[in-house]
């Protein structure tokens, strides 16, 4: 995959991707960006969620090692509370990362604040969360093969939908005006069947935002 700067993206994972119209030479394979969001405040933790331990690494830690293996042209993470220690425990390389002043209003602030640090090269760009870590490369993968002309596509598990999602560049301007936590899981429900689905095997990998949500997790953590 190729790198920011590198001037255009390569062959890859992603070869199913609709190719972009270029008007100086060959169509090409759209340029994909992952974004993690790690914002969050973990005021129900009383801790940051980020820096918990998790397998060999932290919880955020580890979400950005399976970023990476996703093979993006570009990974950008955001952090908002609790950054200075986010940053003093957790391995940031290979990734922008984009302070979240607005954290506290939700998801979507981290969205917006994102969105003005994307490569200007960006068709694709991909959400994760900062907390889930049971996402992988081959749900990434398999939704990116799967985009086809859709606008944006959401993973399909057993019991429902869940991230991670795909958007194209078109929604960027709609991305950057929402508003509050849950912004984006409404945006998905107004464009109804322009959504695609894309089946992925398993239940939706859960999240962690307390205590109780932790030791599930690593209860867990040897069969994820």
């Amino acid at each position: 995959m190729s790198l920011p700067g590198s001037g255009k993206a390569s062959s890859g994972p992603y070869d199913g991707l609709p190719e972009q119209a270029r008007a100086d030479g060959p169509p090409t394979r759209a340029f994909v960006s992952g974004l993690v969001l790690a914002a969050g405040g973990s005021k129900r933790l009383g801790r940051p969620k980020q820096t918990l331990p998790y397998r060999d690494s932290t919880l955020l830690g580890h979400v950005l090692g399976c970023a990476g293996a996703c093979g993006f042209d570009q990974l950008v993470v955001t952090l908002g509370g609790n950054s200075g220690e986010v940053r003093s425990q957790v391995d940031l390389t290979g990734a922008t990362v984009v302070h979240n002043d607005a954290y506290g209003e939700g998801c979507s602030s981290s969205i917006a604040a994102a969105l003005p640090a994307l490569d200007p090269r960006c068709g694709v760009l991909v959400l994760m969360l900062g907390d889930q870590p049971g996402v992988g490369p081959t749900a990434v993968r398999t939704l990116l093969a799967r985009l086809g002309d859709a606008p944006m596509a959401v993973a399909r598990y057993s019991d429902g939908r869940g991230h991670p999602f795909a958007f194209r560049r078109e929604l960027f301007p709609e991305l950057a005006e929402l508003h509050g936590d849950k912004a984006v899981w409404k945006m998905l429900e107004q464009r109804g069947d322009e959504v695609a689905e894309v089946q992925v095997p398993g239940r939706v990998p859960p999240d962690v935002d307390t205590w109780e949500d932790y030791e599930a997790l690593m209860e867990t953590a040897s069969g994820v």
